[in-house]
């Protein structure tokens, strides 16, 4: 018997009280832990079919989304051209315009894909007076939305630069992604007298393993394989609110996907069906 099957065969920890602690905050990841799929193809999405960019510029960011969920690998290179393929979407837009865009696109696409399971955990937070923060490696502007309609606190995401009221194409800072979204929760939790020892982290992708590690209670939600096998190691909570066949589906998808990724015309093709499917 494997050491992960010697972990499923032990009862289960109990969950932590969550309780009122002026001092306890709780992290949520975004894309697959509080909504289903990514929220930056969501809003690309939209963007598209609100004539903000042609198909060919969206082809790109998407893969290397995939990539990196898939795969789970970073490097210099591929994280810069991450960055630039998110910019080219909204460079020499107005920001009001993308605002405006992603308040609509949030009632279009994203509201019926929040996870009631998630949203009930982020409940209890706030129903005990705890802060709730998304943290995230999609835009601060689409991250707010979502963070603003579900009633949290607040958001913590990747900025944009922007002059005059218009995206310039390049960041402020880095993308919230790794140990970037470690690093400003522990930035936020100084500026907001909290103890990390004594708050929550939740997210579903082993990349987000810096910021589970940096709080005293981290939780796995909807985790991807090499996830679930660290926090059944570590006897941290899990959190599964995929249904067994929707489950199966997006391992099906994840593998037609990595399967895919060689195939540039066939990638090219689906996304442009996605995009126009309604």
């Amino acid at each position: 018997m494997s050491r992960s099957e010697q972990r499923r065969s032990v009862a289960a920890p109990p969950p932590p009280v969550i309780g009122p602690d002026p001092r306890a905050a709780a992290f949520f990841d975004l894309d697959n832990t509080v909504i289903q799929g990514a929220s930056l193809f969501h809003l690309a999405k939209g963007l598209y079919r609100r004539g903000f960019f042609p198909t060919r510029l969206i082809v790109k960011g998407l893969w290397l989304q995939t990539y990196f969920r898939m795969v789970g690998r970073e490097n210099p290179e591929h994280i810069a051209d991450a960055r630039s393929a998110a910019l080219s979407f909204i460079a020499g837009h107005r920001v009001i315009d993308v605002q405006a865009a992603g308040e609509e696109i949030y009632d279009e696409s994203i509201a019926r894909r929040i996870w009631p399971g998630t949203r009930a955990l982020a409940q209890v937070h706030l129903d005990v007076g705890q802060q709730v923060w998304l943290v995230t490696a999609a835009p601060i502007e689409v991250a707010t939305i979502i963070a603003t309609r579900l009633g949290l606190t607040g958001a913590l995401g990747t900025v944009a630069e922007h002059a005059d009221g218009v995206y310039t194409g390049k960041l402020r800072g880095d993308l919230l992604h790794g140990t970037a979204k470690a690093d400003a929760v522990r930035e936020l939790a100084v500026t907001q007298d909290l103890d990390l020892a004594r708050c929550f982290a939740y997210s579903d992708s082993f990349n987000d393993l810096p910021m589970l590690s940096s709080v005293g209670h981290p939780c796995a939600v909807n985790p991807d394989g090499r996830l679930r096998e660290h926090a059944e190691e570590l006897d941290w909570q899990i959190r599964d609110f995929r249904s067994g066949r929707r489950a199966i589906r997006l391992g099906l998808i994840g593998a037609a996907v990595v399967g895919g990724v060689t195939g540039a015309v066939s990638a090219g093709l689906a996304v442009r069906r996605m995009l126009r499917r309604r």
